[in-house]
């Protein structure tokens, strides 16, 4: 499922009326970020959806960064990344996963692989998988189908 800046705009609304001060915080990030985003790219009447999906993965990987360099006795700040953190996945789309992903490329670019030319595998592939799967995880599937 895509998600829609009108959700998200819908939910910190809900969020603000509850009083949930950390919840509309980390939803409200996510709506200056994907207005940002849609200012940035010339759209900001008109923000796609996967445009919304891609800044929720940027903010979840940076949220995520945040948790994992938070030393472990800032227990206050980390529980404060983790609840933001879990916020924003709530909102972003489900990524493939490995086994998926190495299943997608198998059927659809057999002959690409054949090749065995990683960069132009990883430079085909990451077009169309952007937003669907972790780049990390791609890089992975790539490079054991290149063996």
């Amino acid at each position: 499922m895509k998600m829609e800046l009108a959700t998200l705009q819908k939910d910190m609304i809900a969020a603000m009326k509850a009083k949930d001060k950390p919840r509309k915080e980390a939803i409200s990030a996510l709506v200056s970020a994907v207005k940002k985003a849609g200012i940035d790219a010339g759209c900001r009447e008109d923000i796609p959806e996967t445009m919304v999906d891609q800044v929720i993965l940027k903010e979840m990987k940076t949220a995520k960064e945040q948790l994992d360099t938070c030393p472990a006795e800032r227990t206050e700040l980390k529980a404060e990344y983790q609840f933001r953190y879990d916020v924003i996945s709530s909102y972003a789309p489900k990524l493939l996963s490995a086994e998926e992903v190495k299943a997608l490329l198998q059927e659809k670019y057999a002959e690409l692989l054949a090749t065995k030319n990683k960069s132009m595998i990883m430079k085909t592939v990451m077009a169309e998988l952007k937003g669907k799967a972790d780049g990390k995880v791609i890089n992975q599937v790539v490079a054991e189908l290149c063996k």
